[in-house]
């Protein structure tokens, strides 16, 4: 991961409307890139640096390591931050007051955990004055595929990564990626076909031959024998329904929060 990887300027930045957000998140970079932990900027900073959009951010998206992410919590806690762990299989959070950053190092869903991959294929855009790595569009566009849930969907990001950053995608790697769901991978290529019918080119025709010749050979299998909602996999919330009262199962185990705080 200590190979340099391709700089470039970033076609725009998020909009920051709280100076102390904008201070906090200047110091929460400076700290990550002295600490000499490899990380990655994600969210929003990726999406305004491959598509133009510059749009307000309410924090800031680091990726790392699963093997990494108790180093950086712990790091921030030493210097007086609060920290929480949210959810022990995927995310931490470094606040300050109101303002926090996300410390992410997999998928809620468990689909992708942060590897070597992301940084070899990661990157390099200027953040308050520092060099920092930031996710790559192939890893992009993989990380946003599942959000969809009832008060967030990302779909616009992934068609507007396509749109803006289609000929740095490794579509093959994107693949690879979404191997067991490219039922999801093909969703979101039909969506930017309707969306952009004008740019339909954008997306290789090679890999929507592949994923069309999957569906047709799908639809002549019997249906399975196991009940399962993958919707879980989008929403655990909008899908629950489904796993309680409807006799689906579920992706995974389901844990309650803590009662004693």
């Amino acid at each position: 991961m200590s190979n340099p990887v391709p700089a470039f300027d970033a076609k725009a930045a998020p909009i920051h409307r709280n100076p102390e957000a904008e201070e906090f998140y200047a110091l929460a970079i400076r700290e990550l890139t002295d600490m000499g932990i490899p990380f990655l900027l994600a969210g929003t900073y990726a999406v305004s640096a491959y598509t133009g959009i510059s749009r307000e951010t309410k924090d800031l998206d680091i990726f790392c390591k699963a093997g990494d992410y108790p180093r950086i919590l712990s790091h921030f806690k030493e210097l007086g931050y609060a920290i929480e762990v949210e959810d022990d299989r995927w995310l931490g959070k470094v606040f300050k007051g109101k303002h926090f950053f996300d410390v992410i190092f997999a998928s809620s869903n468990g689909t992708m955990p942060v590897g070597d991959p992301w940084f070899e294929h990661a990157r390099e855009i200027e953040v308050f004055g520092r060099a920092v790595r930031i996710i790559g569009p192939t890893e992009l566009v993989w990380s946003k595929c599942f959000i969809q849930l009832r008060h967030r969907y990302d779909g616009a990001d992934v068609a507007h990564t396509i749109l803006k950053a289609h000929g740095e995608i490794d579509w093959q790697r994107l693949l690879a990626y979404m191997e067991v769901h490219w039922e999801v991978l093909l969703t979101h290529l039909l969506n930017f076909r309707w969306i952009y019918p004008t740019e339909r080119d954008a997306v290789p025709a090679w890999l929507l031959d592949e994923l069309l010749e999957r569906l047709d050979k799908q639809r002549d299998l019997p249906a399975p024998q196991m009940k399962i909602c993958r919707g879980r996999m989008f929403s655990r919330i909008d899908y629950e329904i489904d796993v309680k009262e409807w006799g689906f199962g579920d992706v995974g185990g389901e844990g309650e929060l803590r009662s004693d705080r």
